[in-house]
Protein backbone atom coordinates (compact mmCIF):
# COMPACT_ATOMS: atom_id res chain seq x y z
CA UNK A 1 0.00 0.00 0.00
CA UNK A 2 1.14 3.63 -0.88
CA UNK A 3 0.82 5.59 1.55
CA UNK A 4 -1.90 8.29 1.31
CA UNK A 5 -1.20 11.86 2.79
CA UNK A 6 -4.55 13.53 1.12
CA UNK A 7 -6.78 12.36 -1.44
CA UNK A 8 -9.62 13.90 -3.28
CA UNK A 9 -11.69 13.95 -6.60
CA UNK A 10 -8.88 16.04 -8.10
CA UNK A 11 -5.35 14.75 -6.62
CA UNK A 12 -3.53 12.77 -3.83
CA UNK A 13 -0.74 13.83 -1.96
CA UNK A 14 0.88 10.30 -1.29
CA UNK A 15 4.66 9.06 -0.03
CA UNK A 16 6.39 7.62 -2.98
CA UNK A 17 8.32 4.36 -1.24
CA UNK A 18 12.21 3.97 -2.69
CA UNK A 19 12.70 1.51 -5.31
CA UNK A 20 9.25 1.97 -7.28
CA UNK A 21 9.28 3.66 -10.23
CA UNK A 22 7.20 7.39 -10.87
CA UNK A 23 6.19 6.06 -13.92
CA UNK A 24 7.04 3.94 -16.62
CA UNK A 25 6.07 1.82 -19.96
CA UNK A 26 4.57 -1.16 -18.49
CA UNK A 27 6.42 -1.65 -15.57
CA UNK A 28 4.71 -1.31 -12.11
CA UNK A 29 5.09 2.16 -10.89
CA UNK A 30 3.41 4.63 -8.76
CA UNK A 31 0.52 5.84 -11.31
CA UNK A 32 -0.11 1.78 -11.48
CA UNK A 33 -0.17 1.19 -8.16
CA UNK A 34 -2.19 4.27 -6.86
CA UNK A 35 -5.13 3.29 -9.77
CA UNK A 36 -5.03 0.44 -8.38
CA UNK A 37 -5.33 1.82 -4.68
CA UNK A 38 -7.67 4.26 -4.99
CA UNK A 39 -9.36 3.29 -8.42
CA UNK A 40 -10.29 6.07 -11.50
CA UNK A 41 -7.32 8.11 -13.54
CA UNK A 42 -3.90 9.08 -12.21
CA UNK A 43 -1.65 11.65 -13.67
CA UNK A 44 1.77 11.92 -12.90
CA UNK A 45 3.13 15.77 -12.55
CA UNK A 46 6.81 15.60 -11.90
CA UNK A 47 8.92 12.14 -11.05
CA UNK A 48 11.55 10.82 -8.00
CA UNK A 49 14.47 8.46 -9.28
CA UNK A 50 13.64 4.92 -8.63
CA UNK A 51 16.05 5.20 -5.44
CA UNK A 52 14.60 8.18 -4.27
CA UNK A 53 11.34 8.58 -1.65
CA UNK A 54 9.19 10.95 -0.05
CA UNK A 55 6.56 13.25 -0.71
CA UNK A 56 4.78 12.92 -4.26
CA UNK A 57 1.76 14.90 -5.72
CA UNK A 58 -0.90 13.41 -8.47
CA UNK A 59 -3.60 14.18 -10.27
CA UNK A 60 -6.85 12.26 -10.71
CA UNK A 61 -8.17 14.28 -13.63
CA UNK A 62 -7.24 15.75 -16.48
CA UNK A 63 -8.37 19.56 -15.61
CA UNK A 64 -6.40 19.03 -12.18
CA UNK A 65 -3.76 18.00 -14.21
CA UNK A 66 -3.41 20.57 -16.71
CA UNK A 67 -3.69 23.05 -14.32
CA UNK A 68 -0.89 21.77 -11.92
CA UNK A 69 1.23 21.64 -14.23
CA UNK A 70 0.70 25.17 -15.23
CA UNK A 71 1.61 25.69 -11.37
CA UNK A 72 4.77 23.90 -12.56
CA UNK A 73 5.37 26.12 -15.58
CA UNK A 74 4.61 29.12 -13.51
CA UNK A 75 7.11 28.08 -10.79
CA UNK A 76 4.60 27.78 -7.78
CA UNK A 77 4.43 24.01 -7.52
CA UNK A 78 7.44 24.51 -4.89
CA UNK A 79 9.35 20.62 -3.95
CA UNK A 80 11.99 20.92 -1.47
CA UNK A 81 14.29 18.24 -0.02
CA UNK A 82 16.59 16.82 2.18
CA UNK A 83 20.09 15.61 0.89
CA UNK A 84 23.55 14.01 2.67
CA UNK A 85 26.17 15.19 1.10
CA UNK A 86 29.89 14.47 1.30
CA UNK A 87 31.50 17.80 2.94
CA UNK A 88 30.35 20.93 4.34
CA UNK A 89 28.76 23.58 1.83
CA UNK A 90 30.32 26.94 1.59
CA UNK A 91 28.90 29.43 2.74
CA UNK A 92 25.99 27.61 4.31
CA UNK A 93 23.50 28.78 2.16
CA UNK A 94 23.20 30.28 -1.44
CA UNK A 95 22.03 29.09 -4.26
CA UNK A 96 23.81 26.64 -7.09
CA UNK A 97 23.27 28.08 -10.77
CA UNK A 98 24.98 25.75 -13.60
CA UNK A 99 24.28 24.03 -17.20
CA UNK A 100 23.62 20.77 -17.22
CA UNK A 101 23.82 18.59 -20.41
CA UNK A 102 21.92 15.10 -20.39
CA UNK A 103 23.75 12.19 -21.68
CA UNK A 104 20.81 9.72 -22.64
CA UNK A 105 22.94 7.37 -23.97
CA UNK A 106 24.58 6.84 -20.62
CA UNK A 107 21.67 8.14 -18.65
CA UNK A 108 23.88 10.54 -16.64
CA UNK A 109 24.07 14.80 -16.61
CA UNK A 110 26.91 16.93 -16.70
CA UNK A 111 27.90 20.55 -16.10
CA UNK A 112 29.52 22.47 -18.69
CA UNK A 113 31.09 25.76 -19.03
CA UNK A 114 29.05 26.54 -21.31
CA UNK A 115 25.82 26.71 -23.64
CA UNK A 116 25.48 24.32 -26.41
CA UNK A 117 22.71 22.25 -28.48
CA UNK A 118 20.92 20.26 -25.40
CA UNK A 119 22.23 22.19 -22.54
CA UNK A 120 19.56 23.46 -19.98
CA UNK A 121 20.10 26.22 -17.22
CA UNK A 122 19.61 24.11 -13.57
CA UNK A 123 19.02 26.48 -10.41
CA UNK A 124 18.32 25.56 -6.82
CA UNK A 125 19.21 27.20 -3.09
CA UNK A 126 20.12 24.74 -0.58
CA UNK A 127 21.22 25.22 3.66
CA UNK A 128 22.71 23.56 6.06
CA UNK A 129 20.52 22.11 8.32
CA UNK A 130 22.50 19.41 10.39
CA UNK A 131 25.79 17.39 10.22
CA UNK A 132 26.75 13.59 11.16
CA UNK A 133 29.63 11.50 10.70
CA UNK A 134 29.92 8.18 8.89
CA UNK A 135 31.84 5.52 7.08
CA UNK A 136 33.05 8.17 4.67
CA UNK A 137 33.62 11.09 7.01
CA UNK A 138 32.08 14.16 8.13
CA UNK A 139 28.90 15.10 5.91
CA UNK A 140 25.88 17.91 6.07
CA UNK A 141 22.38 17.49 5.87
CA UNK A 142 21.19 19.79 3.23
CA UNK A 143 17.60 21.34 2.77
CA UNK A 144 16.81 21.95 -1.43
CA UNK A 145 14.39 23.97 -2.65
CA UNK A 146 14.70 23.29 -6.84
CA UNK A 147 13.74 26.03 -9.13
CA UNK A 148 13.93 23.69 -12.00
CA UNK A 149 13.66 20.22 -12.42
CA UNK A 150 16.80 18.99 -14.80
CA UNK A 151 17.27 15.47 -14.77
CA UNK A 152 19.32 14.34 -11.37
CA UNK A 153 19.82 18.01 -10.89
CA UNK A 154 20.82 18.27 -6.92
CA UNK A 155 22.79 14.77 -7.65
CA UNK A 156 24.76 16.44 -10.14
CA UNK A 157 24.97 19.69 -8.80
CA UNK A 158 26.23 19.22 -5.51
CA UNK A 159 28.86 16.21 -7.22
CA UNK A 160 30.10 18.91 -9.41
CA UNK A 161 31.48 21.12 -6.13
CA UNK A 162 32.83 17.29 -4.64
CA UNK A 163 30.16 17.47 -2.33
CA UNK A 164 28.22 13.72 -3.92
CA UNK A 165 24.75 12.66 -1.81
CA UNK A 166 25.89 9.65 0.35
CA UNK A 167 25.20 6.60 -1.25
CA UNK A 168 25.44 8.18 -4.86
CA UNK A 169 28.01 6.04 -6.52
CA UNK A 170 27.18 7.20 -10.11
CA UNK A 171 28.26 10.99 -9.24
CA UNK A 172 31.03 9.82 -6.93
CA UNK A 173 30.18 9.13 -3.77
CA UNK A 174 32.44 6.34 -2.04
CA UNK A 175 29.97 5.44 0.95
CA UNK A 176 28.28 3.03 -0.11
CA UNK A 177 26.05 2.27 3.48
CA UNK A 178 23.03 3.74 2.16
CA UNK A 179 20.27 4.20 -0.89
CA UNK A 180 20.96 7.52 -2.63
CA UNK A 181 20.77 10.20 0.36
CA UNK A 182 17.82 12.08 -1.05
CA UNK A 183 14.23 12.80 -0.20
CA UNK A 184 11.27 14.92 -1.63
CA UNK A 185 10.29 16.40 2.19
CA UNK A 186 8.10 19.02 0.87
CA UNK A 187 5.59 19.98 -1.66
CA UNK A 188 3.07 23.42 -2.07
CA UNK A 189 0.93 24.64 -4.19
CA UNK A 190 -2.52 25.81 -4.58
CA UNK A 191 -5.81 23.45 -4.87
CA UNK A 192 -6.45 23.20 -8.80
CA UNK A 193 -10.35 23.99 -7.90
CA UNK A 194 -10.75 26.93 -5.91
CA UNK A 195 -7.08 28.07 -5.05
CA UNK A 196 -6.69 26.89 -1.23
CA UNK A 197 -2.96 26.41 0.01
CA UNK A 198 -1.85 22.89 -0.10
CA UNK A 199 1.41 22.34 1.83
CA UNK A 200 2.25 18.05 2.57
CA UNK A 201 5.67 17.06 3.95
CA UNK A 202 7.29 13.84 5.55
CA UNK A 203 10.46 13.19 6.95
CA UNK A 204 12.14 9.95 5.90
CA UNK A 205 12.81 7.20 8.75
CA UNK A 206 15.04 8.94 10.97
CA UNK A 207 16.08 5.63 12.42
CA UNK A 208 17.77 4.80 9.20
CA UNK A 209 21.76 6.11 8.41
CA UNK A 210 22.00 8.82 7.29
CA UNK A 211 19.15 10.10 8.45
CA UNK A 212 19.64 9.41 11.90
CA UNK A 213 21.60 12.86 12.27
CA UNK A 214 17.69 14.48 11.83
CA UNK A 215 16.71 12.67 15.23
Amino acid sequence: MIPILYHDKQLVACIKPVGILSQSDGQEDMVRLLAQQLGGEIYALHRLDRNVGGVMIFARTKRAASALSEQIRQGLFVKRYLAAVQGVPEPSEGEMRDLLFKDSRKNKSFVVDRARKGTKEALLEYRVIGAGEGSGGAYSLVEVRLHTGRTHQIRVQFSSRRMPLLGDGKYGSRDAGCEIALWSHRVTFTHPEGGAPMDFAALPDVTVYPWNALA
